[in-house]
């Protein structure tokens, strides 16, 4: 019985090698699943939130859709348009959400009117989502998306459903242009990316 020499045996193993590797790279090149850089637990995301702003070149198209707030009123994207916007999805039994609730009261009490407010509940009922709003002193409203989830699908090249807290910020046109993934851990974080957004072509 012949010993395979060394550069066959060598090539073996760079054929074993190879399959694979092309096998991930093409697995890689098919996934439309970003990768945020945080871990879902529980069915939100762990950890401080990642930011990421996106150029006024790159901003994909606005997106549509239509709602209706915890209280039982109508909204739809064109509600969002004409100023900057915040869009934050939560939901009463996410850790993080409860954490994050008074930095985003603080961001949303000092612009006031000039910056619109907008909660995105992804689990619950009105009933619940309103409780949640009162122990937590939230003033501004919520979409109550459980039913439809006709928010999270608009959105969804955004906020893939595990991604539990996140935080957009609309341009005046209504087109995404920043994100923070999880927890925001300071209120300075997000008011820097509202003043980038409100100051553009000033």
């Amino acid at each position: 019985m012949r010993t395979p020499s060394r550069v066959r045996v060598r090539r073996r193993l760079v054929a074993a090698l190879v399959v694979p590797v092309a096998a991930a790279f093409v697995l890689a090149g098919c996934t439309e699943t970003p990768d945020y850089g945080q871990s879902a637990t529980n069915g939100y995301v762990s950890g401080s939130g990642v930011y990421k702003e996106i150029k006024p070149a790159d901003r994909k198209q606005p997106l549509s859709f239509t709602s209706k707030l915890d209280t039982g009123a109508k909204i739809t994207s064109a509600d969002l348009k004409g100023k900057v916007y915040v869009v934050n999805f939560w939901y009463a039994g996410c850790a993080p959400c409860n954490a994050e609730a008074p930095r985003l009261n603080s961001v949303y009490k000092k612009y006031g009117d000039t910056v619109g407010f907008l909660g995105v509940n992804t689990y619950d009922q009105a009933a619940t989502a309103q409780t949640f709003e009162q122990a937590h002193d939230v003033k501004y409203p919520s979409a109550i998306d459980t039913n439809t989830a006709a928010i999270q699908y608009a959105f969804s090249s955004y906020v893939p459903p595990s991604a539990v807290p996140t935080t957009l910020v609309l341009d005046k046109q209504g087109r995404v242009a920043a994100r923070v993934t999880g927890e925001l851990d300071a209120a300075s974080i997000l008011e820097t990316l509202i003043d980038t957004v409100v100051h553009e072509g000033q």
